[in-house]
């Protein structure tokens, strides 16, 4: 591996990320895609803590960087719409009235 743990829990920003990890990246893609690529790889990280909790700081790392590797390659195949990974996008508007629910009134 490239760093150690503790490097690696010292990383901020999403291109330090991708240099850590020696992986190449698209700068747009990452400009756009910023914050679904983080919290979408932020959710992997917990499940690979949970699940590796024992293992090893290389067997940990290389389990991140895959997870690294598919949270950019979900934004390169879909959107975050199609993500849905905030909540936002699970709520419906509730100022917003749908044409199908105007009516005519009686009066016309």
């Amino acid at each position: 591996m490239v760093g150690t743990l503790n490097q690696f829990q010292q990383l901020t920003d999403a291109e330090q990320y991708f240099q850590f990890f020696d992986l190449a990246y698209d700068p747009q893609v990452v400009n756009i895609n910023r914050l679904h690529i983080l919290k979408k790889f932020s959710q992997s990280l917990q499940e690979i803590n949970a699940q590796l909790a024992a293992a090893s700081e290389e067997e940990k790392l290389s389990s991140y960087k895959a997870a690294l590797e598919a949270s950019y390659a979900a934004f390169i195949a879909s959107t975050p719409l199609e993500q849905k990974l905030f909540k936002v996008f699970h709520q419906k508007p509730n100022n917003v009235v749908m044409l199908g629910d105007i009516g005519m009134s009686e009066e016309e």
